[in-house]
This record gives structure tokens, C-alpha cells and sequence, in this order.
């Protein structure tokens, strides 16, 4: 790249520094020799009479003032550059800088003359070809300030444009379902029927039929954990947690997603303690399912779970209104259903009605986490046969071992009812 040209500098040997006084020229005449005045005798030679004494005068010598020498101005000579011989040069990516030259303090009197500007930087060009490149478009070459600000205004404009896109981009996609390919997190609470989950599925964007894969998989056979044969579904194996999914994906996916965390969570140690109890495994998951939709806080589910053995141990009906629940959901097709239990609907004749079946329902009634099946794997060592909602509201159950105990906790939680104009009372403990 050729060096930027910089405006020559006068000869030292014409222009004094600044601030240095003027010397004197080097051809100011030297003052003339001092002339004897006229009418002093001449010296006579050898044997001369002596003439009398005579005493010189003494004679100051005159100052001559040099004469001031007025500077020439200096022309620069320009130097015409010397032919190069132009060489292949692999064009490498140069950013051009800009170079300002070292300002000259012209001495007094003197004018310099203008500055050349240096050359343009021509990108995989020889320095012959970049001077002459120069030497053309010299005169219509922008100021480095013109040009910054020419830059500075294509990216105004290009950063405008970004904000405009992103903000149609973002009004496309208000309001619409996720974007394919974002994961998605898909919760399934615990104590959810497969029905239920069905309709979260397909509420995260999951394709296909839900209810129809947790029918039957390949990954999990029912019978292996003492399920009857024909057992219609996978209901109670299906478990609760929170899946990493993306929009599209099939339902399929999610339901053997679910059978391998059930697998991890209920494993030896419950199949073991189902021997224990004298249950099959599937007995101690229909348990846990029923332990899930009663127990309104955890300190209930041990006990509930206690009530459940002694019944069958005594052969008394279960009586678990959750149960009944189920068969009325069942019965009537729809996923969840939310308003107290009829007369009618407590006489439902079907085999989840434990009031009016002894043992355990033929399937479990929910899909229960891993507190309800350690409950269901470790129940409490109490005797009690009854329990009934608490009379406050706040979710506990008034547990008894006596029928006369049993009915005095529900006279009172029948009164709470009727109190709260036939809804079930409020909790005022919090």
C-alpha cells in the first residue's frame, strides 16, 4: 500500500528556526583597515634623523550593520514517481482508515503550499494501479466525515427494517398454537384418569388419539403385575409427571413416556411389599388410585390406605365415594364430574360402586404419584373402619373404628352442609 504523501518542508539552510535571531551573512564585507591621516612623515630607513614623538591617537572602530537578507519563498519541487512495475497482489480484505498528516507551522512570512491528499485505498490493486485510480477520481472522492455519516444512515435504515419485520413476525404468530419444533413441558397431575389426561394431550398439541394409545403397549403388560386377563386399558399406569414434548408429536409418545417413569417408580420394593399385604401388585396399585382421590392432605393417605385393608380384611364394602365417581363418569362419558352424589347416582349399578360391592373395583380409578402408592405399599398401623369429611371444610378426614363414631362425625358434616346452603363448607382456618 503506498504511504500517504506529506507537503515537503522548506531547506534548513534558507529558513532560520523559529525563534533563532537572523546570523550575519556569510558576504558582508569586512570594514576597512585603518588609514594613517594625512601629513604623518612615512619612516625613514636606517641612519634617519629621529624626528620627534608623536603619540598616537586611538581610533574606535565603526559597527557595520549587516544588511537584513529578505527570505526567498521556496517552490517544492514535485518529484515524479518513480515507474513500478505493477505485481500480482492476492486481494486480502483491507478497512480503510483514514490518515491525517502532521500539521506544519510554516515560519513567519512564509506560504505553504496546499496540502496533497493521499491516495484512496483500492482493495487487491497494485500501487500503480491505486495512484492512478487516485489521480482520476480524485476530485469527487467523499470526506471521511461524509462517509461515516452515509454508514451511519444505512444502518439506521437496516436496523428500522429489523424492527419492522420482527414486529409483522410477531403479529403473525398471536394468538396461534405453539410453533413446531419449541419444546413444550405437559403436566399431568396426580389422580388424573386416562380420560382426563386424554384432554391434555390434545389441549399441548399432541397428535393423534390419546385414549386409544393408553389402551395396550408393548412396553407394559398389565397381567405381569397380576391384572386379569382382558383388562381394558392401561388406567393406574399411566404416570403422573411432567413431560419435555414438542407441538405434533404423537400421544403414543407421551403414554410410553409414562410407562417407563411408572416402571422406574414402582419396582421391586412395592412389588415385594404387595406380597407382604397378600395383595398382587395390581391390587396395591388399585389401592394407591383410591388413596389418590380421597386424601385431600398428605397426612390422610397412610390412614385411608389403613381403612382400605381392614374392610377387605373384614369383608365390609369399601363405601370410597371416589369410586362411585368414577362409575357415574364412566356411565355418562364425560371426563370429570362435579356435582355431589345423588341418591341415585349412590346405587349406580356398576362394579366400581363400593357400596353396594364388596372388594376392591376391577381397575384402579386414577393414576397415582408416589406418595399414594407409598402409602398404599405402607399403610398406617391404626384399626380404623370409618372416616368421613371434617365438619371445618379444610380437607381432613374424622377417622373412627366404631359405627356410632362414625355417624356422629357425619350428623356433623351434614349440618356444615346444610349451613353453607347445601355446599360443602368453607375451611376458616386459613
Amino acid at each position: 500500500m503506498p504511504d500517504s504523501a506529506t507537503p515537503p518542508s522548506a531547506p534548513a539552510d534558507v529558513f532560520p528556526a523559529p525563534g533563532e535571531p537572523l546570523h550575519e551573512h556569510p558576504d558582508t564585507e569586512e570594514p576597512e583597515p585603518f588609514a594613517a591621516p594625512a601629513g604623518t612623515p612615512e619612516p625613514r630607513g636606517a641612519g634617519a634623523e629621529p624626528l620627534e614623538e608623536h603619540t598616537p591617537q586611538p581610533v574606535e572602530p565603526q559597527a557595520v550593520a549587516p544588511e537584513p537578507v529578505e527570505p526567498q519563498p521556496v517552490e517544492p519541487q514535485a518529484v515524479p514517481p518513480e515507474p513500478v512495475e505493477p505485481q500480482p497482489v492476492e486481494p486480502q480484505p483491507v478497512e480503510p482508515q483514514a490518515v491525517a498528516p502532521e500539521p506544519v507551522e510554516p515560519a513567519a512570512g512564509d506560504e505553504l503550499p496546499p496540502p496533497v491528499p493521499p491516495p484512496p485505498v483500492v482493495i487487491g490493486r497494485s500501487a500503480t494501479a491505486s495512484a492512478v485510480a487516485h489521480a482520476s477520481h480524485g476530485r469527487s472522492r467523499r470526506s471521511p466525515v461524509a462517509r461515516l455519516a452515509a454508514l451511519v444512515a444505512i444502518a439506521a435504515a437496516l436496523a428500522a427494517a429489523g424492527v419492522l419485520v420482527a414486529k409483522a413476525l410477531q403479529g403473525e404468530h398471536q394468538g396461534k398454537a405453539p410453533v413446531a419444533g419449541v419444546a413444550i413441558r405437559v403436566l399431568i397431575p396426580e389422580g388424573k384418569t386416562r380420560v382426563q389426561i386424554a384432554q391434555i394431550a390434545a389441549k399441548a398439541g399432541l397428535k393423534g388419539s390419546y385414549r386409544s394409545a393408553s389402551e395396550r403397549s408393548p412396553l407394559l403388560d398389565p397381567a405381569h403385575y397380576g391384572a386379569p386377563r382382558g383388562t381394558p386399558d392401561l388406567e393406574g399406569f399411566l404416570f403422573p409427571a411432567t413431560y419435555d414434548m414438542n407441538p405434533g408429536d404423537p400421544a403414543s409418545l407421551l403414554v410410553r413416556k409414562q410407562l417407563v417413569a411408572f416402571r422406574e417408580n414402582f419396582a421391586s420394593s412395592e412389588i415385594a411389599r404387595a406380597r407382604n399385604l397378600h395383595v398382587s401388585p395390581y391390587q396395591l396399585l388399585i389401592v394407591a388410585s383410591m388413596v389418590e382421590r380421597e386424601a385431600q392432605v398428605p397426612g390422610d393417605r397412610a390412614k385411608i390406605a389403613a381403612v382400605i385393608y381392614n374392610r377387605l380384611r373384614a369383608g365390609m364394602p369399601l363405601g370410597i365415594d371416589a369410586s362411585i365417581y368414577y362409575a357415574v363418569e364412566l356411565e355418562k362419558g364425560i371426563a370429570t364430574y362435579t356435582h355431589e352424589l345423588t341418591e341415585t347416582d349412590l346405587h349406580i349399578d356398576s362394579p366400581y360402586n363400593t357400596r353396594t360391592h364388596t372388594g376392591l373395583p376391577p381397575t384402579p380409578i386414577s393414576n397415582p404419584g408416589v406418595a399414594s402408592i407409598r402409602a398404599a405399599a405402607h399403610p398406617a398401623h391404626a384399626s380404623y373402619l370409618y372416616y368421613v369429611a371434617g365438619a371445618d371444610g379444610c380437607g381432613e378426614q374424622v377417622f373412627s373404628t366404631t359405627q356410632a363414631a362414625f355417624e356422629v362425625n357425619a350428623a356433623a358434616y351434614q349440618a356444615a352442609v346444610k349451613k353453607n346452603g347445601g355446599h360443602p363448607p368453607t375451611c376458616k382456618h386459613h
